[in-house]
């Protein structure tokens, strides 16, 4: 009987399998949180108006933040993917995702009287939650589901 090799990227819906390498293995909430830092942090840099236009005015120069927050979530998805980083990536990540969160409140204030982007602004309040929440887990190493 030969084994199966497992990956990194082992797509199975259960905790890692027997045979997996001591913190290789990555679980669905890791991916989507890799894969969902990677596009965004890349569309800071292809498309920074979009993001400029978030940043309070508060804060300076938007572009600086932009580009900051762009290559922080870059970095947090390498972090996450690395085994040995994978628990630091985790926190690093929480703390970005409420880090970022007063640019979530602000959008909403900006864009309060078109109804579609006030009901999109809102509707992105309560997702960070997860976020923060899925990034706090892998912090603490576990690794469900």
């Amino acid at each position: 009987m030969t084994s199966k090799h497992v990956t990194p990227w082992h797509n199975g819906g259960s905790p890692a399998p027997p045979n997996a390498k001591a913190g290789t293995w990555m679980d669905r909430r890791t991916r989507a949180l890799i894969g969902l830092l990677a596009v965004a942090g890349i569309g800071h840099f292809a498309r920074p108006e979009i993001f400029d236009s978030i940043v309070p005015p508060q804060l300076g120069n938007r572009r600086f933040w932009t580009y900051t927050s762009g290559a922080a979530e870059l970095g947090c998805a390498a972090m996450l993917i690395v085994p040995s980083t994978r628990r630091v990536g985790g926190l690093c990540t929480a703390a970005l995702m409420v880090a970022v969160y007063p640019a979530n409140i602000y959008s909403v204030r900006k864009f309060w009287h078109s109804p579609s982007g006030r009901a999109v602004t809102l509707a992105r309040l309560p997702l960070q939650i997860p976020l923060i929440r899925a990034s706090w887990k892998i912090a603490k190493g576990d690794q469900g589901t």
